[in-house]
């Protein structure tokens, strides 16, 4: 038997844990699912037998899902941050995202169909704002202000001037 994670991220959902794990396992690398426990008896938001937990991984961060009914929702206090090495990873992700039933947002974040936030971050786009130029950092601030999905070539371009 594995010894179990250190440290787990516990993510509440209604009762779509295993298809959001089984989401995410397709979407990114270094993601799968593990084991789903059902319930040993019933619940005030289940029955016996429906599934309880799901432990998975997504980009290496081992979770469990939690099927605890409607009384908690996720929101963006809470989000998964992935760095995109280029444009096409960084369409690749929040195509995945928006197109499954997400949503979009301001400067490269959105929402899963279960309204778990996501941040699609550019590599180039972190560089950028912590450049050691103050006036090329502002320039790449202030187009990113601007944009949904980050545009790599549009903060390139902002970088320079």
């Amino acid at each position: 038997m594995s010894t179990p994670a250190r440290n787990t991220i516990c993510l509440w959902f209604d009762h779509e844990a295993e298809e959001a794990a089984r989401f995410y396992a397709q979407v990114f690398p270094d993601s799968s699912v593990g084991a789903v426990h059902r319930a040993p008896g019933d619940y005030p938001d289940g029955k016996q037998g429906d599934v309880l937990t799901v432990e998975f991984t997504v980009l290496g961060i081992p979770c469990l899902g939690l099927n605890g009914g409607p009384a908690f929702k996720h929101s963006e206090a809470f989000s998964f941050q992935v760095a995109t090495q280029d444009q096409a990873e960084t369409d690749r992700y929040w195509n995945a995202i928006v197109g499954n039933g997400g949503q979009e947002s301001q400067c490269g974040w959105c929402k899963d169909k279960w309204g778990l936030s996501w941040q699609i971050t550019p590599v180039v786009l972190t560089q950028a704002y912590t450049s050691a130029d103050p006036a090329a950092a502002k320039r790449a601030f202030d187009a990113m202000m601007t944009m949904r999905k980050i545009d790599v070539a549009a903060i390139e371009a902002a970088m320079r001037g």
